[in-house]
């Protein structure tokens, strides 16, 4: 299926997407910060540049949006068009993110990842139930790994 915008139209529309300071990034944020929690945004220091660092607690919160990261939900959907370019930067990005994980790991840091799907779309769990459970995530030390989507 063709687009039905120009190339620079669409190049142009794309480069308007911020990275950081998404919606579901703000809402886990005020959230947290409300129940007490402080943190640092956007690491350069450590791998994949988490969206929260928790010193306190040694862990990171990532706030994945599921179109970018090729999450696995009914947000996220293969363009049909310019297939090869997408295909190419979303399992890139797919990738990127295995490896932060990874090295964040090696490093002592605990992970937690939220999809964007569990705060928005028809399975969506809702903003207070996902702080609620980022916060329990980050008070116990035997979780080294955390991951909330929407409910399929």
């Amino acid at each position: 299926m063709a687009d039905i915008v120009s190339p620079e139209t669409r190049s142009r529309m794309m480069s308007g997407i911020k990275g950081k300071d998404t919606k579901p990034e703000v809402i886990l944020r005020r959230g947290l910060h409300k129940l007490g929690f402080r943190y640092r945004l956007h690491d350069p220091d450590l791998p994949g540049k988490p969206d929260m660092v928790f010193p306190r607690y040694k862990a990171v919160i990532f706030a994945h949006g599921c179109f970018w990261h090729g999450h696995s939900c009914h947000l996220f959907k293969w363009p049909s068009s310019n297939e090869e370019f997408w295909n190419k930067k979303i399992n890139r990005n797919m990738e990127l993110d295995r490896e932060s994980l990874d090295r964040l790991q090696e490093m002592g840091w605990r992970v937690g990842i939220v999809w964007e799907c569990s705060l928005k779309g028809k399975h969506r769990i809702g903003s207070e139930e996902v702080v609620e459970l980022c916060a329990q995530w980050l008070h116990t030390t035997d979780m080294a790994y955390l991951e909330i989507g929407g409910q399929c």
